[in-house]
């Protein structure tokens, strides 16, 4: 009796100490942190920044109890954690208390195997809280020991070894912490509550209890090497209500041990929470598939699959914020619809280095003007920066050998979501020449008018459609045979390709035989007059590729923009720009305003593209001009801001 009088202060202080203890929610079901911030955290459990804490966290499966447990164990039976007797799960996401008395963080988690959506996101919350806890409680009211409470705990300790040890040594070197956060898992204590069956190891006294444990682990082929300790605490409850003396006593030993988990400030628990919450987060692909493991590798690593070959990256989510790239296992197998084969250097790659080579319309040290001039004339270049230009694919008249027998080695690489892709043939030619000759109108502008029609003629016969005869070969107009002077412009008929002046040839009808599709374009009087109807140009066949065509409408957008040729351009700018535009950039229909400022393209806003990284940005978000090697730009081109603020090479 005298015991239980000296006990009486020291309960009633308990009670007065946490009768304005509260949980709150610390963690929503999203894996949303509700606490944002350090302070905000201290002031929510009540404690001074200088404390030092333990965090003890429960798991169970849902109805077993653990709201109800934590209670009685650390809050007098108080309802600091909400508990209700109806089928509704009463605990949502993870909420947190704090014992003032033992100076413990104490956490309630979500049940397993409740009725609920987004099960995969659920679970890999329960394993961040496990992260870091100092000691968790798995509760079970199950009259014997499931196998799930040994697959859930042998899962957890392999996701934790292989996904969390790693982020929270970061998280140490990251934040300066002086308290490793990942020496050692956390104790594990399994309270097992039974009615009518006796408790693990009563009826087998020359067995010890741990020896069961480990047996149970092994036969299910798990191993919670994670975890610094497992102990069993059980009891039987034949008449209500549950003791859970025995319970405290055992929690109480484990925490009075720091020989491998010492207490550590508010501050240093809410950073380690925050940092795996940053790392390992969003949805999960395909989370409604079954698992055969609690916590499967796609709960923790990066979502992003090839697109070409369908591996997945084998880094852990969110890796990208740190700039390391994705990475596949196994190796990749070629797309025709990604081309992502890339070529590197042979003569490097037999020295020992491993060099990118990019087939483009010239070397790096000719001129734009001498570029597009060798360009014409023996085709595209392989440019290597440590051995220079290594192949000409019109090199020689005939003969010429394919690159990778003689210059270069493939390689297939993996295709992201959202990578630039690749460039692997000379496939922005045209918009290469659209932008050289910006340069060349500048130099002919200043000439006389002859060399700057030899200019235009030149560039006419380079890109002109096989129909078309050459302007070389044209002396006088078709039909009334006016010989060309220097100051005269020669027209080409779109439908039979011959040369005309501006008199014979003012006329327009659709010529969709020869690719330039229903929109009206520059004819003679004679093609004029023999064109037929409407209906009968629709059902007409096209006789050659519209490939040719397309050239020359860019050239047409080149004596345009050269500004020495008195024509006006037969088909719309879109369709030229559409004709040039190189596979990575952005299609003009697409862009409707700037990507850096966010300003919608008008008349008077004219949209440009970035050269390295092909999106659509405006005039004062692309004032800069660089080199773009890695797309085949060689030259200063235009650059968006964002582009241009990255270091290195682009």
């Amino acid at each position: 009796m005298a015991v239980q009088n000296a006990d009486a202060p020291e309960s009633s202080e308990r009670a007065r100490l946490l009768e304005k203890v509260s949980s709150f929610l610390l963690v929503d079901e999203n894996e949303e942190m509700q606490i944002k911030d350090e302070a905000l955290f201290m002031r929510s459990l009540g404690c001074s920044p200088s404390q030092l804490l333990k965090v003890v966290s429960i798991f169970g499966n849902t109805g077993e109890g653990k709201s109800h447990t934590l209670n009685h164990t650390f809050f007098m039976g108080r309802e600091v954690f909400k508990t209700s007797p109806t089928q509704e799960s009463c605990t949502v996401g993870v909420w947190a208390a704090f014992d003032p008395l033992r100076r413990i963080v104490v956490i309630d988690t979500e049940g397993l195997l409740g009725n609920s959506s987004k099960q995969g996101q659920r679970t890999r919350l329960l394993l961040k809280v496990l992260a870091v806890s100092d000691l968790i409680i798995y509760r079970t009211h199950a009259d014997r020991l499931h196998d799930d409470l040994f697959k859930f705990l042998g899962d957890a300790s392999d996701a934790y070894l292989k996904h969390f040890t790693k982020e929270l040594k970061a998280t140490t070197a990251r934040c300066g912490l002086d308290v490793p956060l990942s020496t050692l898992g956390p104790a594990v204590v399994i309270f097992h509550e039974t009615v009518h069956t006796k408790l693990l190891g009563s009826d087998k006294s020359t067995e010890s209890v741990d020896r069961l444990l480990l047996e149970r682990f092994r036969k299910l082929s798990r191993f919670p090497e994670a975890f610094s300790s497992i102990q069993y605490w059980g009891t039987q409850t034949l008449n209500p209500p549950t003791d859970f003396r025995g319970l405290q006593n055992k929690l109480e030993q484990l925490l009075d041990n720091n020989a491998t988990r010492s207490p550590r400030s508010p501050g240093v628990i809410f950073k380690a929470l925050q940092a795996l919450s940053e790392r390992f987060n969003g949805e999960i692909a395909g989370e409604n598939a079954a698992h055969s493991c609690f916590f499967p590798d796609e709960y923790f690593t990066c979502s992003s699959f090839c697109l070409s070959c369908g591996s997945g990256c084998k880094h852990s989510m969110n890796h990208l914020h740190e700039g390391s790239y994705h990475e596949a296992k196994q190796r990749c197998r070629y797309s025709a619809q990604y081309d992502n084969r890339i070529y590197t250097c042979k003569a490097c790659y037999e020295g020992g280095k491993e060099v990118i080579v990019v087939p483009k319309t010239s070397a790096s040290s000719d001129s734009q003007w001498m570029g597009l001039a060798r360009y014409a004339w023996s085709g595209y270049v392989i440019e290597c920066p440590n051995c220079g230009v290594i192949y000409r694919s019109r090199q020689y008249w005939y003969g010429n050998l394919d690159p990778v027998d003689t210059v270069v080695r493939t390689e297939i690489q993996h295709v992201w979501p959202g990578s630039d892709g690749f460039l692997k043939d000379n496939n922005n030619a045209a918009q290469r020449l659209l932008d050289g000759v910006n340069l060349v109108a500048q130099s002919v502008s200043e000439l006389s008018v002859k060399p700057a029609k030899a200019v235009t003629s030149w560039l006419t016969d380079q890109i002109a459609p096989a129909y078309w005869k050459p302007n070389s070969l044209i002396m006088m107009c078709r039909k009334c045979n006016t010989v060309f002077q220097d100051n005269d412009t020669k027209h080409h008929c779109r439908a039979c390709g011959e040369g005309f002046c501006d008199s014979c040839s003012s006329k327009a009808a659709p010529v969709p035989e020869r690719g330039w599709g229903l929109a009206p374009v520059r004819v003679c009087d004679v093609c004029f007059e023999q064109r037929a109807s409407y209906a009968e140009i629709l059902a007409s066949e096209l006789e050659e590729e519209e490939g040719g065509t397309l050239a020359r409408k860019v050239g047409e957008a080149v004596t345009n923009t050269i500004g020495v040729v008195a024509t006006a351009i037969d088909i719309p700018l879109g369709l030229v720009k559409d004709a040039a535009r190189p596979a990575y950039w952005v299609p003009d229909q697409d862009i409707l305003s700037c990507h850096n400022c966010q300003r919608e393209f008008t008349a008077k806003l004219s949209k440009h593209h970035c050269r390295a990284c092909g999106q659509g940005v405006c005039d004062e978000c692309s004032p800069l001009r660089r080199p773009v090697p890695s797309r085949g730009w060689d030259h200063p081109v235009r650059v968006c801001t964002g582009c241009n603020q990255k270091l290195g090479e682009l």
